[in-house]
């Protein structure tokens, strides 16, 4: 007779076959089972969050490097916790696993109060993660896991949901029902027509716009080649990377600054790959972009979704971009004339983004000769974040600069604990704000508990410092409910157990930070921002607000 197991188990193998070493979670009665079957075979770690919504925020994290993010979480109100850090994992399209509880399944639906019920879970599920499945039958546990893990894993990839009834995972049923893993569907290669056709477009522009977004994240060497062949290449600020900074060919994410608007008008095309072309980084899509205007994106429905295009391209964007990369041979377009423009351009934004930024300019530069080469910047949805961490930070390569893309704030640590965990030979820093750092404080016991490899950056200006920008530009100055109170973070930081500095002076940022990055494991550097001086923040587009 076939060796019987519980459906716990048959979970905890399946997910060993897909090769994950790390899952994220907050145990419960409604997730025993699983949580059980993985201590017991002791092959993947468990990271215990303090809160759902962190477990989710870090497997979404982990998931962006390590190709799938797995959490954990109960059913209800746990499983509701999550909700917001699945919608930021659908920004990112990042390829995540949520497993979540469900009450028994003779319960289910029938509003009775049972602990743990709440009513439509499958309809919250389905709201926030690309996919969301219920598994009604033991021996079906492990197929739907399996193609739930195959739509995370397929472009445009998301998180997908699984919730299973706690007698279900209970249940036994034979090992054999755990099979190999199903491959994400593949996209097919461009045809040989399309390739031409677009090749002819851009060979005939005289100087053609190359705009990145997410969905290039894999596409760095075909872009090198390009840009070596003299295409100027702009991004979003999650394509950041691709092309790093140091190419002559890059204008970073400077998108908004005057200088490099006017030399996108001397621009004869646009070609957007994987983007979204997003509101905060086209001023509302009224920022002018070159035509005719070309889209390569893997999900049809991106086609002319923000700016009208003259031809959308349905493909997978590193196979089309190292198609036409292979086509061009040499310098085709451009001169040293246009890289001077290049090079000036980007000097006089990153000049305006200096000045802007004040003192805070120094600490940008602190951080940037501390942290190694391959080292990970994640910031929050902050001042700090928005101004010099998005665009005056470095990018040397992908994902070394990431954020939240669904513009929440609270997401920093959790985030940089993921990452940091996702990749433990890499230093990473985690910029966050005061307030934003409130809404998952308790993941700093995490952070400890973990060892993680970060220093976390508190910007401490004692309130919503995004929002005081806001108020004062388009709301006569008003201020109001953006003070917070807030403890002296540093203590808070020793108490848990961790080295923590708290720098009030400019003169003090490099030493401070030199020291932090040095050491291995998780550190702590409160950056006391009323005692150096303010952070001027503009705030978004007026169109925005409304």
């Amino acid at each position: 007779m076939s060796e019987m197991i519980t459906v716990g188990e048959a979970v905890a193998r399946t997910l060993e076959l897909y090769g994950v070493d790390t899952l994220y979670g907050v145990i419960s009665i409604h997730n025993l089972p699983v949580a059980d079957a993985i201590g017991q075979r002791g092959n993947i770690r468990f990271v215990p969050s303090r809160g759902e919504a962190g477990a989710v925020t870090m497997a979404d994290a982990h998931g962006r490097f390590s190709g799938l993010g797995v959490a954990l979480t109960s059913t209800g109100a746990g499983a509701g916790n999550a909700v917001g850090a699945l919608v930021e994992a659908m920004n990112a399209s990042t390829p995540l696993l949520h497993l979540t509880g469900q009450v028994e399944k003779a319960w289910l639906d029938a509003d009775t109060g049972f602990i743990h019920e709440t009513r439509d879970q499958m309809g919250y599920l389905r709201a926030s993660s690309k996919r969301a499945y219920r598994v009604s039958n033991a021996n079906q546990a492990v197929a739907i896991v399996q193609r739930a893990i195959q739509e995370a894993q397929t472009p445009p990839c998301g998180p997908v949901s699984v919730e299973i009834p706690i007698d279900i995972q209970g249940s036994k049923i034979p090992a054999s029902l755990v099979t190999l893993p199903a491959a994400p569907l593949s996209a097919q290669a461009p045809d040989a027509e399309s390739v031409e056709r677009l090749w002819q477009r851009l060979r005939q522009a005289k100087q053609p716009l190359l705009w990145l977004g997410g969905g290039a994240l894999e596409c760095g060497e075909a872009v090198a080649r390009l840009a070596d062949a003299g295409v100027t290449v702009i991004s979003s600020t999650h394509g950041r990377g691709i092309l790093p900074d140091s190419h002559p060919r890059s204008l970073r994410a400077f998108h908004n600054s005057p200088s490099v608007e006017e030399l996108l008008a001397q621009c004869d095309m646009t070609l957007v790959v994987g983007s979204r072309l997003r509101s905060n980084e086209t001023r509302s899509w009224t920022l002018n972009l070159p035509e005719p205007r070309v889209q390569i994106d893997i999900d049809p429905a991106a086609a002319s979704r923000n700016y009208l295009m003259d031809e959308t391209l349905v493909a997978d964007s590193a196979l089309l971009l190292t198609a036409l990369a292979e086509k061009a041979q040499g310098r085709i377009w451009g001169d040293a004339r246009w890289d001077a423009q290049i090079r000036d351009a980007l000097s006089l934004a990153v000049k305006g983004l200096r000045d802007q930024c004040g003192a805070y300019a120094a600490l940008n530069d602190a951080i940037e000769q501390a942290l190694p080469a391959d080292g990970i910047l994640v910031r929050d949805i902050t001042v700090s974040g928005s101004l010099w961490g998005s665009r005056l930070f470095r990018a040397n390569g992908p994902l070394g600069n990431i954020h939240s893309l669904a513009g929440a704030i609270g997401m920093g640590l959790p985030m940089a604990v993921g990452t940091a965990l996702a990749n433990p030979q890499r230093k990473v820093v985690g910029l966050v704000g005061d307030g934003g750092l409130s809404l998952n404080l308790g993941e700093m016991a995490t952070l400890a508990q973990e060892k993680a490899n970060v220093t976390l950056l508190i910007m401490n200006d004692g309130g919503y410092g995004v929002m005081r920008g806001i108020q004062d530009k388009y709301f006569g100055g008003r201020q109001y409910y953006n003070e917070l109170h807030t403890p002296d973070f540093t203590a808070l930081a020793q108490a848990m157990g961790l080295q923590a500095w708290s720098v009030e002076r400019e003169q003090d940022f490099q030493a401070v930070l030199a020291e932090a990055l040095a050491m291995p494991g998780p550190s702590v550097v409160e950056v006391r921002m009323g005692a150096i001086g303010p952070l001027r923040f503009a705030g978004p587009p007026q169109k925005t607000l409304y």
